[in-house]
């Protein structure tokens, strides 16, 4: 595989994993916004999002 081709597919990665951070930080905003949120919810988000967060950070090495 050319060098190219590996750079278009890990900016197609970056950009999944960074549209998925987003569409978490947005339900973790709806979360928190509820009358009485739930910590559990909000625990399981917020783990996903450092795994998002990891996984990018591994992509950027």
């Amino acid at each position: 595989m050319a060098y190219k081709e590996v750079n278009m597919i890990v900016d197609e990665a970056k950009s999944s994993l960074e549209m998925h951070h987003a569409d978490l930080e947005n339900q973790l905003i709806e979360e928190l916004n509820r009358p009485q949120p739930d910590q559990n919810i909000i625990a399981e988000i917020k783990k996903q999002k450092l795994r998002i967060k990891d996984e990018l950070s591994g992509l950027n090495a």
